[in-house]
């Protein structure tokens, strides 16, 4: 399996759980401390929305990567833009293109099969945040979850999880014999719901 069928496999689990907010949900509190669900979404948006340009070509401006508001129909809003992302991923020669991310590096080109590992590992982990803050559970496959950890090891973690803004926190500890799942948010410095003192905790 390609990073493309990875990173759609995730997008699509993401629209499943967004499809399940109801109109009280949005203001819901989510593993994001600075987001409430309707922020997390309207980010996951833009985000859809610069990959989508990224692909195209295009997004080397920030502006293709602001949060997208979410209007009165939050959901349709969300699934117009991760389908634009979805079919752009989908081009033929994706794979051999270069990508912009301004968010990432500036003035930088990037292999497609990192830039596009980048919104997988993004859209698993967002995709957990949207599940834990409605209190369902998130349904991807073993493979899935693994190829996200595989991913997740490469991200420095330093001191730019620290700076205002960054995309990941510093890495947890967490009990031995953990699950995957638990283990991928908590390498990316997610707290578990629910963690006491033998829970995850965060790594100085």
């Amino acid at each position: 399996m390609d990073i493309v069928e990875f990173d759609r496999i995730a997008v699509l689990e993401s629209l499943r759980l967004v499809e399940k907010a109801s109109q009280d949900d949005w203001e819901r509190p989510t593993p994001c401390a600075e987001w409430n669900l309707r922020q997390l979404v309207s980010h996951m948006a833009g985000q859809h929305e610069g990959f989508a340009a990224s692909a195209a070509g295009g997004a080397g401006d920030l502006d293709a990567w602001r949060d997208r508001p979410l209007g009165s129909r939050p959901y349709d809003t969300y699934r117009e833009s991760a389908q634009r992302v979805l079919d752009a991923f989908a081009g033929d020669g994706i794979l051999e293109r270069s990508f912009q991310l301004p968010e990432v590096i500036p003035d930088f080109d990037f292999p497609a099969s990192v830039a596009i590992g980048f919104h997988f590992l993004d859209y698993v982990v967002h995709a957990w945040d949207v599940a834990t803050a409605l209190g369902i559970p998130l349904e991807l496959p073993d493979h899935v979850i693994e190829e996200a950890l595989r991913i997740a090891a490469l991200v420095p973690d330093d001191a730019s999880r620290r700076v205002p803004g960054a995309a990941f926190q510093p890495s947890m500890d967490l009990p031995s014999g953990a699950p995957p799942l638990d283990r991928l948010v908590v390498m990316l410095g997610r707290t578990l719901p629910g963690a006491g003192p033998s829970g995850a905790r965060r790594v100085a």
